[in-house]
């Protein structure tokens, strides 16, 4: 009999695809990357494949290797809305940083989505890494680490208590009496804290799922702290089995230790698959974009990861361990400690090095054939991992169809995901409770 649990599946739309030579592959619809109706595509197929949601990554700076490839942002809760016009039961994540957005302005935004979408909201929650965006928003520089999670702590108390700020029934509506809502169910939050002072209420209802989803990208120590209190799915890059069954227990673990029910904390890595009909095929595959990657673009990438200029370096020797660094807050960052694991494990020379960064900024890459690529999901997803994936197709729309067509049958037939929908929510489709209110909850004590 098929486990009951079941995988939870997303679909990260990157505007060309997850491999950074992406858009110069043969299929690559590079003129569409502006285009509406070609993510709405992208997000209808992944409908068809009843997978749990779409996400779109966001940062406020233009990347600096824009020479290299189409590393642009569109704003994603706009582009949300778009795609929500155009689907019907398909979550609908982005990010937004806590660093470069005001609370009251975010709660709207998110609230505004989940409304016009019938509850299919997700938030990912990030701090904003690049430094380049201070100057942006009128900073003279970026703030540092820890400053930026306090922030980020104190944002997450103040958003939430806005989402609750209207009661789920505040709103009466009685057209006989003329009484549309109750305002002793709608509560200011008058906070005042180090970051913020927000008045509150929101100015506008409750959203069907009481608030958006909370996502969140991050695996440093700060990281780890923050997810295991708010985040109810967290997406994750690992490049082994061990390393992935260390996070998913420690995260686990933590929100055990916090009140939290572990199975209400989705953990999510990242998987960008090579798909062929014979693994020779999609290593071949694989092999073709690898080829396609300019080392000015993916120097500067590793660059930018640890810190330090690697351009001079010589492409086929071994990769100089020195320039990674030990101490200091870049060491303690989660990519930074990835890109030491593989140099650790691998002993790969800077141009296989580039080459393995080069598929996913990180994530796992895997060139297989359908059958390999759904043995690797299930593994993870049996043996302590994984909750399910965020899928990352090296190249779009046709990765992605590769494995819609190929990949999700077999995980199927093997029990492990959805047939149909069987809610219309994305807190449904991850098997999240709904947040009873803040002030209800409050106010029930109190009554008690």
């Amino acid at each position: 009999m098929p486990d009951r649990r079941q995988l939870n599946l997303n679909l990260f739309i990157y505007p060309d695809g997850h491999h950074e030579a992406a858009w110069r592959y043969r299929e690559a619809e590079i003129g569409a990357l502006t285009q509406l109706g070609w993510y709405q595509a992208l997000a209808q197929r992944a409908e068809a494949a009843k997978m749990d949601a779409v996400f779109f990554a966001d940062g406020p700076v233009l990347a600096q290797n824009i020479a290299f490839a189409p590393r642009f942002r569109l704003e994603p809760t706009t582009l949300l809305t778009g795609i929500a016009a155009a689907t019907q039961r398909i979550g609908l994540i982005a990010t937004a940083s806590t660093t470069y957005h005001e609370p009251y302005n975010l709660a709207r935004l998110f609230s505004s989505v989940d409304h016009l979408s019938g509850g299919r909201a997700g938030w990912n929650i990030v701090t904003t890494t690049d430094a380049g965006a201070a100057q942006n928003f009128g900073l003279p520089e970026h703030p540092p680490h820890a400053e930026r999670y306090a922030r980020a702590e104190e944002f997450l108390e103040v958003v939430t208590a806005l989402w609750d700020s209207w009661e789920d029934d505040a709103v009466i509506a009685d057209q006989a009496s003329g009484r549309y809502a109750d305002p002793a169910k709608i509560h200011r939050l008058d906070h005042a804290g180090q970051f913020f002072k927000v008045r509150g209420p929101l100015n506008s209802p409750r959203s069907p799922q009481g608030r958006p989803v909370y996502v969140q990208a991050g695996s440093s120590e700060d990281g780890r702290g923050f997810a295991a209190r708010w985040a109810e799915a967290i997406f994750t890059a690992h490049q082994t089995l061990d390393s992935a069954q260390e996070f998913y227990a420690d995260i686990k673990a933590r929100a055990a230790g916090l009140g939290r029910r572990p199975e209400q904390v989705k953990v999510l890595p990242g998987l960008s698959p090579f798909i062929g009909g014979t693994e020779a095929e999609a290593k071949r595959l694989q092999a073709e974009f690898d080829a396609l990657v300019q080392p000015g673009y993916a120097l500067q990438q590793l660059g930018a990861i640890l810190g330090v200029d690697v351009s001079r370096e010589a492409l086929d020797a071994p990769f100089p361990e020195h320039l990674i660094p030990r101490q200091g807050p870049r060491a303690a960052a989660s990519r930074l400690q990835l890109v030491a694991g593989i140099v650790a494990r691998e002993k790969p020379t800077l141009r296989e090095l580039l080459h393995k960064l080069a598929g996913a900024r990180g994530h796992f890459v895997l060139a297989g054939t359908p059958e390999q690529i759904a043995g690797h999901i299930e593994t993870w997803f049996t043996q302590g991992a994984a909750d399910g994936f965020n899928i990352m197709p090296p190249w779009m729309p046709g990765g992605f169809h590769a494995f819609a067509a190929e990949v999700i049958p077999l995980l199927r037939r093997r029990g492990l995901f959805r047939e149909e929908y069987t809610g219309t929510t994305l807190r449904e489709h991850y098997g999240l409770d709904r947040p009873e209110s803040l002030f209800a909850a409050g106010a029930r004590r109190l009554a008690s």
